[in-house]
C-alpha cells in the first residue's frame, strides 16, 4: 500500500493516467492536468531543485495561492526528502522573517512578483534565501537580483538533469519512507510566536484514508481549492484526501473569483470554515430583504417548515407525506435555487471545521438539503480527531472519534488524542513537544469539552479560555460569541466576563449587510467609523444580543452568561494589527490589553469612551482611527423554566 505522497501519484499516474487529477482557470478558460501529467511536471519541478541543490531535510518555503505548481511543489520538494513548508499569502514580509530563520529557509517559491517582492525585502535580513522560485512572471522581466527563476526555466533544467542522471529521481522516490516529515506547518501563534508543527507522510496519508472511508470519497468527486495552503484544513483536503482518493482538485482564477468558480465547478465535496458559511448565510440574508414582499412570505415560510423537517428528509428520517410534499415544493422554489447560488447545488458531503460553528447557523444549511457536517482537529493532529458520519449528526457535538484514533477527557475536561493524526514534533522545540504529548502518548489539544452517551464529543471552548462569572457560572467566551456571529449583521465578536460580575462584548458590524440595511432605512453614513456609530445601528445590534440572551436564558447553567453591556467597535478587527490571526481567531488576550480602556469602561457603567487606535494599511503605512464609543445595556432575561 502506498504509504507516501509521492508513491501515491505515482500510483495514480501508471493505473489512470488520462484521468483528471488538477484543473485551473486562466483567463476565463478552465485547464486541465492529466495523473500523467502531473507526474511528469512533479518530476521536472523535482529535478529543477536537486539541479539547484536542494537535498534531504532541508526546508522549502511556499508563499502562494491555490495554483497547481503549488501543490505539485509540494509531492516534487517531498520526492527529494526536503520538507515543504507553506506560509500565509496575506502575511506581511515582517511575519515571514520569524520563519524563514526558524526553518533555516534557503529556497522559497513565490507565486507573483507581490510575493518576490516580499521575499526579498526579508532577505535584507535573512541573507541565507539563496534561491527564489516564481510562478507568474508578469512585472518581474527586469529583476535581476541573485537567486531567481522562474518555474519554467526550473523545470527545462529538471528536464535536462534527469537526462543526464538517468534514475537518480526514482532512487530518491525510493528513499523516502511514510515515518520522514511530508510537511511543516506554523501553528496561527495566538499565544505568542508560531511553532512549526511536524507532521509526517504517515500521518496525513492515516487522516487522509480515514476520511475517505467515513465518506466513500472517490475519484469521481470534484474539489475546490482556494483556503489559505498554510492551513491544515487545506493540505487535509487538497493534498492528502487528493492524493488518498485520486479526485480532481480545482484552483479557481483568484480569491475574488472564488464565488463564480464554485458555481460553474459545482464541487460534490466541500470543506470551508465557519466564516464562510457565515458570508453564505449574510448575503443570502441581504438579498432576501432587497426582495419583493412575496417572495419574502414564501421565503420565510419555506425556511420555518425546513427547519422543522428538512434535517430529518436528510438523515433519511421517517416525517409525514404532506411534510414531504411541500418541502419537495419549498426544494424547487427555495432549497434548490439558494444552493445553486451558493455553488452547492452538486454537493454530496460538505465539512466545516477550523472554527466551532453556530448550532443555527449549522441547522440552517443542514434544513436547505446540504449534508454539512463537523469535522474536529488541529494543525497538531492534521485537522484529523473527530468526524460526524452521515445520519448521526447532532448539531452540538463534533461527531465521533474518526477511525485510528483514540479520545480521553482528562480529569480537568481538557480533551486528549491519540492515534494516527498526532504530530510528530514541534521544530526544534522538544520543550513544547514534551508540554502537549504527555508519557502515554496522549497529545494535549488545550480544548475543553466532554463526550455524551453515543461517544460524541462536545467541545465547550478552549480551555484556557473558560472561566467562572464572580456568580460562579461558567463562562465559555466562544460559544456566546458565536450565537451572535449567526446574525448576518455582526461580523466579529468578543466577549469578557471571566472573574467579573457580568459579560460584556465587543461587537463588530459586518459593513456589507449593516450598510445594505442602512440605505433601505434611509440612513445617510461615510464610512465604516460612521456607520458604527449611527443609533439605528445601535438598535439593531441591541436587537440581536437580546435575542441571543434570550437563547442563554433558556440553556442549563447559561442565564448568568448573558450579555449585559455592549458596545460597537470603531473599526474592523484586522490580521494585520494582531487582533486576528491569519485564520481569524480572536487573540482575546491581546484585544482586552489594546482596547483596556474600553474593558474598563463597559465595566465601569460608563455611557460612552474616546478612544484613539493605531492601524496597519495594507501598503505597510500606519495611521490612527478615532471615535467617541457609546455603551450600552443590554436586554437580559430571567432564567426560563426550561433551564
Amino acid at each position: 500500500m502506498s504509504s507516501t505522497f509521492p508513491h501515491l501519484l505515482l500510483k495514480h499516474a501508471a493505473e489512470r493516467p488520462q484521468a483528471p487529477a488538477l484543473r485551473e482557470k486562466e483567463y476565463g478558460i478552465w485547464q486541465t492536468w492529466t495523473w500523467e501529467e502531473v507526474a511528469r511536471d512533479v518530476r521536472a519541478f523535482a529535478c529543477g531543485l536537486a539541479d539547484l541543490g536542494l537535498n534531504k531535510g532541508q526546508n522549502l518555503a511556499f508563499i502562494s495561492d491555490n495554483r497547481p505548481h503549488l501543490y505539485m511543489g509540494f509531492v516534487a520538494v517531498q520526492s527529494l526528502g526536503a520538507v515543504p513548508i507553506p506560509l500565509y499569502q496575506d502575511a506581511v514580509a515582517q511575519e515571514m522573517t520569524f520563519v524563514m530563520q526558524d526553518a533555516d529557509i534557503a529556497f522559497a517559491f513565490a507565486e507573483n512578483q507581490e510575493q518576490v517582492d516580499k521575499l526579498l525585502e526579508v532577505r535584507e535580513t535573512v541573507p541565507g534565501i539563496r534561491h527564489i522560485i516564481y510562478d507568474d512572471p508578469r512585472g518581474l522581466r527586469k529583476y535581476d537580483q541573485p537567486g531567481l527563476i522562474s518555474t519554467e526555466q526550473l523545470m527545462e533544467r529538471g528536464r535536462a538533469w534527469d537526462q543526464a542522471h538517468p534514475g537518480a529521481w526514482d532512487a530518491l522516490v525510493q528513499q523516502v519512507k511514510a515515518d520522514d516529515v511530508s510537511v511543516i506547518l506554523y501553528t496561527s501563534g495566538t499565544t505568542g510566536k508560531p511553532k512549526g508543527v511536524c507532521q509526517t507522510h504517515h500521518s496525513f496519508v492515516g487522516s487522509a484514508r480515514g476520511a475517505v472511508e467515513v465518506d466513500g470519497l472517490n475519484p469521481a468527486d470534484n474539489v475546490i481549492s482556494y483556503l489559505p495552503p498554510a492551513w491544515v484544513g487545506d493540505h487535509l483536503f487538497s493534498l492528502a484526501q487528493w492524493m488518498v482518493a485520486g479526485f480532481t482538485i480545482n484552483c479557481p482564477e483568484s480569491a475574488s473569483t472564488v464565488n463564480i468558480d464554485l458555481r460553474e465547478i459545482g464541487p460534490s465535496y466541500y470543506f470551508a470554515p465557519p466564516r464562510v458559511f457565515e458570508g453564505m448565510l449574510t448575503s443570502v440574508s441581504i438579498r432576501m430583504e432587497d426582495a419583493a414582499p412575496f417572495k419574502q412570505w414564501l421565503y420565510n415560510k419555506s425556511m420555518q417548515l425546513a427547519k422543522r423537517v428538512g434535517a430529518d428528509i436528510l438523515d433519511g428520517k421517517p416525517v409525514g407525506l404532506l411534510d414531504r410534499i411541500q418541502y419537495k415544493l419549498g426544494d424547487l422554489l427555495i432549497y434548490g435555487p439558494l444552493r445553486n447560488v451558493m455553488g452547492l447545488s452538486r454537493i454530496r458531503v460538505a465539512y466545516t471545521a477550523g472554527a466551532a460553528i453556530g448550532p443555527d447557523l449549522f441547522r440552517f444549511f443542514r434544513s436547505i438539503g446540504i449534508n454539512l457536517k463537523q469535522l474536529y482537529g488541529q494543525t497538531e493532529t492534521c485537522a484529523y480527531v473527530c468526524i460526524q458520519k452521515n445520519g448521526q449528526v447532532k448539531l452540538n457535538t463534533v461527531g465521533q472519534a474518526a477511525p485510528g484514533i483514540e479520545l480521553k477527557i482528562a480529569d480537568n475536561g481538557e480533551v486528549l488524542v491519540k492515534g494516527v493524526s498526532v504530530l510528530k514534533e514541534y521544530y526544534k522545540r522538544p520543550d513544547a513537544t514534551a508540554e502537549v504529548i504527555d508519557e502515554n502518548g496522549y497529545f494535549h489539544t488545550g480544548d475543553a469539552g466532554v463526550l455524551d452517551a453515543d461517544g460524541h464529543l462536545r467541545i465547550i471552548d478552549r480551555a484556557k479560555d473558560v472561566g467562572k462569572t464572580n456568580t460562579g457560572a461558567m463562562f465559555a467566551p466562544n460559544y456566546i460569541e458565536n450565537k451572535l456571529k449567526f446574525f448576518p449583521h455582526i461580523k466579529e465578536a468578543v466577549c469578557f466576563g471571566n472573574g467579573r460580575d457580568q459579560v460584556c462584548a465587543f461587537i463588530n458590524i459586518d459593513y456589507e449587510a449593516v450598510g445594505n440595511w442602512a440605505e433601505r432605512q434611509n440612513i445617510p453614513y461615510g464610512g465604516y467609523v460612521d456607520l458604527a456609530s449611527k443609533a439605528k445601528v445601535l438598535e439593531l445590534v441591541a436587537d440581536c444580543i437580546a435575542e441571543v440572551n434570550a437563547d442563554l436564558a433558556s440553556e442549563a447553567g447559561m442565564a448568568d452568561t448573558q450579555v449585559a453591556r455592549f458596545l460597537v467597535l470603531h473599526k474592523e478587527l484586522d490580521p494585520d494589527d494582531d487582533e486576528l490571526t491569519r485564520t481569524r481567531k480572536v487573540r482575546r488576550n491581546f484585544i482586552a490589553d489594546k482596547y483596556g480602556v474600553l474593558v474598563d469602561a463597559l465595566y465601569g457603567g460608563r455611557s460612552e469612551q474616546f478612544i484613539e487606535t493605531q492601524v496597519k494599511f495594507e501598503d505597510g503605512r500606519t495611521g490612527s482611527v478615532s471615535a467617541t464609543l457609546r455603551i450600552l445595556d443590554a436586554k437580559t432575561h430571567p432564567a426560563t423554566s426550561a433551564a
